[in-house]
């Protein structure tokens, strides 16, 4: 069975969004928390505890206020609604952060891939592959907010993951390790914040160059005439666009391969994943639908079977996002055994949202 899904409306300011989304998920969130600290001491080598954690928290924050200072007020009004001190509720935000990549034994995260222009329909599509067992902390968020709204992929409270707004940007994402880690805006919150205030891929490009970003990753843009993956290495980026574009774990561009950290094993997975998914690519259509793109990511090697230990990631979702249509199509949980639920705009085009749970069979 499919896991279950928390799906959050909610429309106001910035504090106002991050209230009714800590409310909605209140009870879940504390449970996460009180499981070994949102699950961080099962996957780190030595256990830490929340005193421990709050001047590493505290340099984030800072960064965060002064460069988002809606998402700060956000995540003061996530903690409110659920109850939980201002730290903990940016430590939701920072657990990728806090986990490193020295310490942890990466072997897979996310294969992602953009489809536009004279391509064929516009999509970006990708597997989410993370450890932890975050299948069960899985929640859609529907964040309307004057100027623009989003249907934004969330895990044990984040306030971004990947999405899709009502301007026809979808961003997706994969991890790549290398540079220096440090106090800034952990990319998951990049993204959201690129939802809330970019219209095109160009735009998103734009604000990203500007950003303080905390860590490496490549951030996958799609809208409805151009594609195009940004790899972020330290205070460097590097844009590569095009009609169709495929992404795993390891840095594509020139200037970023020397400096790729990815440990040899990952690597070979890496590889494996950006062939096969290149060549099931080669083989949809322009105009394939999302279930055919649901094929393709359910497919070894690019679904990350469950190895059955915490500390591996595995594939915990997959999406297939429309930038045209503002649709979000979701499985969660392992997609090849997972049902499809379509997240789309009403069709009076208003800024609400409705989830076709017709069932998908996967």
């Amino acid at each position: 069975m499919s896991p279950a899904i928390t799906r959050v409306r909610a429309e106001g300011d910035a504090f106002t969004v991050g209230l009714l989304h800590g409310e909605a998920q209140r009870v879940a969130l504390h449970a996460f928390v009180e499981d070994a600290l949102c699950r961080l001491n099962r996957l780190l080598p030595e256990p830490v505890t929340l005193a421990q954690l709050r001047p590493t928290v505290a340099a984030y924050r800072s960064v965060i206020a002064a460069a988002t200072p809606a998402l700060a007020e956000e995540i003061v009004g996530l903690g409110r609604g659920a109850g939980l001190d201002d730290d903990l509720a940016h430590l939701l935000q920072l657990r990728r952060e806090i986990l490193g990549y020295h310490r942890v034994p990466t072997i897979g995260d996310c294969t992602t891939y953009a489809r536009t222009g004279s391509a064929g329909q516009p999509v970006l599509a990708q597997t989410v592959d993370l450890n932890g067992n975050l299948d069960d902390q899985i929640a859609v968020l529907h964040v309307v907010r004057p100027h623009r709204s989003a249907i934004v992929l969330s895990f044990a409270g984040l306030l971004g993951y990947l999405g899709v707004n009502s301007a026809g940007l979808a961003v997706g994402l994969n991890l790549v390790l290398g540079g220096v880690w440090r106090p800034g805006i952990p990319p998951y919150l990049a993204i959201r914040h690129l939802l809330d205030t970019a219209d095109t891929v160009e735009q998103a490009v734009e604000i990203l160059g500007k950003l303080p970003l905390a860590s490496s990753r490549s951030i996958m843009l799609c809208d409805t005439r151009l594609a195009a993956y940004v790899e972020i290495l330290g205070e460097e980026i590097r844009v590569t666009s095009g009609a169709e574009l495929t992404h795993t774990n390891h840095f594509l561009h020139p200037d970023f391969v020397s400096s790729d950290e990815l440990n040899i094993f990952a690597r070979n997975s890496s590889l494996n994943r950006l062939a096969a998914i290149r060549t099931g690519l080669a083989r949809l259509t322009g105009d394939a639908e999302p279930e055919q793109h649901f094929g393709l990511l359910s497919q070894p090697p690019v679904c990350v079977p469950d190895s059955g230990d915490i500390r591996r990631e595995r594939s915990v979702a997959a999406v297939v996002m429309l930038p045209a249509e503002g649709e979000l199509h979701l499985r969660p949980g392992d997609p090849s055994r997972a049902t499809t639920r379509v997240f789309r705009p009403q069709p009076d085009n208003s800024e609400r949202y409705i989830d076709d749970a017709t069932d998908q069979p996967g």
